[in-house]
């Protein structure tokens, strides 16, 4: 655990010392009135306490106050600091905002009823002369220490959507140019073939990654000067809210990836794929920056003997397709006229970038010919539409730069019809460039997934078309893997789960992260998982 002065210091910015000095002056008020709403109780009945006078009694509720105000206070903030009250519970939401307030606020006022139970009994020593606070009192404040509090929260809240709604957020308008851009989980298989793109074009690129691969990948653009990275995981809602400042546009690539990977462990799974997925859109959201780009699968249509578009039923095999399926509804039912999520169901990619991958069939294949010579097939009639990495790059940004009114709240697939091939074809297509390789056919189905895509709706929307085949991207692994420049395609750092099983499950679940988990609960998890409608 982190000391606690540590701690303190980089929660709390000087907007979250404003909302605490807030706070404690809610918490005086409230203190204030129940005091006197007791004083003039007291006074409407006639009844002094004790045997001190009007006079006398007024000066003894002041003193009550003095004595008890500043450790209710302190306790109070430090219980609400604790729960984030500063930092990103600001960005928690509806009910669940309310409900977090509420058993903070109960919390601190049990706590010092409790010192004060202590303090009446002599077990405190000098506090027993000082937490002299009446019972009946304290339960008024506590509920009205509660009602500010919360009404404070729910009015900034209405104030941002309703009275402010014709000046809010104007760059969400549709004409108005997206410059810096947050791209998370961008030092990865794709994020290393976007992060180049994005700078050629002009824009101020902000890179959140846990760099579990290393800086390798971008190494070529460490010292760029539109570059940032902020090295952390994306599941630290704090490390969120300061890589989300001042933003337009978010492109969310981080995650586990593949169906294989992502059954090493189901918990992690969830956390790093839905639900930090949640908790990146509710700060986005919170902090005006509307659009969000998120990479998604052709994975989720699972296995299905029909032409498929984004209309087509969901039918996943595999927890990674689950996943994402769960993260589009979340994002979806998160969209308003603000907040426009862009969904990218990509294809199976293919080809060399910044952080190559052997875990992929055509890469695979590609790598086992040349080096092993031998291609071998499982089934093989199998459909999957295929992608190359670079062209993926492109669909990002061609989404990024599309009119916002095309693509706002839109599920695209993203590939080409062209690209839509067999198992089988494929391996035929590698035994075609590297003859002298096997081509060997088993029977044996290790991968269920068969689902042949259409992709006129990306086309039609903002021309998108792939500019690499899959025989350009196999002859750029095969130029790879002979002139040495990857010399060993077995190594872990070029597989998710090879990387996963040696090092990456141990890093990932032994990462300090302090971020909600409940900001999706075990019954709505399991609903979003449980229905891919």
């Amino acid at each position: 655990m982190k000391p606690l002065g540590a701690w303190i210091k980089k929660s709390v910015s000087f907007q979250g010392f404003v909302r605490l000095l807030a706070d404690a002056i809610l918490i005086n008020l409230a203190i204030l009135i129940s005091l006197v709403i007791r004083l003039l109780w007291i006074v409407a009945n006639g009844r002094p306490d004790a045997a001190l006078n009007y006079r006398e009694t007024f000066w003894y509720y002041w003193g009550v106050y003095e004595n008890n105000a500043w450790l209710l206070t302190l306790i109070c903030l430090l219980i609400f600091s604790l729960n984030g009250f500063y930092t990103y519970g600001r960005f928690y939401r509806g009910r669940y905002k309310v409900l977090i307030v509420l058993q903070a606020v109960s919390l601190a006022y049990l706590i010092f009823g409790f010192l004060t139970y202590l303090a009446q009994s002599n077990l405190l020593g000098f506090l027993t002369s000082l937490l002299n606070f009446p019972r009946g009192t304290l339960v008024l404040a506590w509920v009205l220490s509660a009602a500010m509090l919360i009404l404070a929260r729910v009015w900034s809240i209405i104030w941002k959507n309703v009275v402010k709604s014709e000046n809010s957020r104007p760059q969400h308008a549709d004409g108005k140019s997206i410059k810096n851009v947050l791209v998370i989980g961008g030092a990865g298989y794709i994020g290393s073939a976007l992060l180049p793109r994005l700078l050629e074009k002009g824009y101020h690129v902000r890179l959140l990654d846990l760099l579990l691969y290393g800086t390798d990948p971008i190494n070529e653009w460490l010292n760029h000067p539109r570059l940032e990275i902020l090295k952390a995981d994306f599941r630290q809602v704090e490390k969120v809210v300061q890589a989300m400042h001042g933003m337009d546009a978010v492109i969310h690539l981080g995650g586990l990836v593949g169906d294989s990977a992502c059954a090493l462990n189901e918990e992690l799974t969830l956390e790093i794929n839905l639900m930090a997925t949640r908790m990146i859109a509710s700060v986005a959201k919170g902090s005006g920056v509307g659009h969000f780009i998120f990479a998604s699968t052709c994975s989720v249509y699972g296995a299905s003997d029909q032409m498929l578009d984004e209309r087509s039923e969901l039918k996943p095999v595999s927890l990674y397709a689950r996943s994402k399926i769960a993260s589009e509804k979340v994002l979806l039912k998160m969209a308003d006229d603000h907040f426009a999520p862009v969904i990218l169901r990509l294809s199976t990619i293919y080809g060399l970038s910044g952080r190559p991958r052997f875990d992929l069939v055509v890469n695979l294949l590609s790598a086992k010919a040349i080096v092993d010579h031998e291609i071998t097939i499982f089934g093989g009639e199998q459909w999957r539409p295929f992608l190359h990495v670079d062209d993926a790059a492109r669909a990002i940004v061609s989404a990024l730069e599309a009119p916002r009114r095309l693509v706002r709240n839109q599920v695209f697939n993203v590939g080409s019809n062209k690209q839509n091939y067999k198992i089988s074809q494929i391996g035929e297509i590698i035994h075609q460039l590297v003859p002298d390789a096997a081509l060997v056919q088993k029977d044996d189905v290790t991968d269920l997934r068969n689902y042949w895509v259409n992709f006129n709706k990306i086309d039609h929307t903002f021309g998108f078309a792939p500019e690499w085949t899959v025989e350009r991207g196999v002859e750029q692994v095969l130029e790879a893997l002979r002139n040495g420049k990857i010399s060993d395609y077995r190594d872990a750092k070029y597989s998710n789960i090879k990387f996963l099983k040696e090092e990456g499950i141990y890093l990932l679940t032994n990462n300090e992260s302090s971020w909600a988990l409940d900001l999706l609960n075990e019954e709505s998890i399991g609903t979003y998982l449980q229905d891919p409608g």
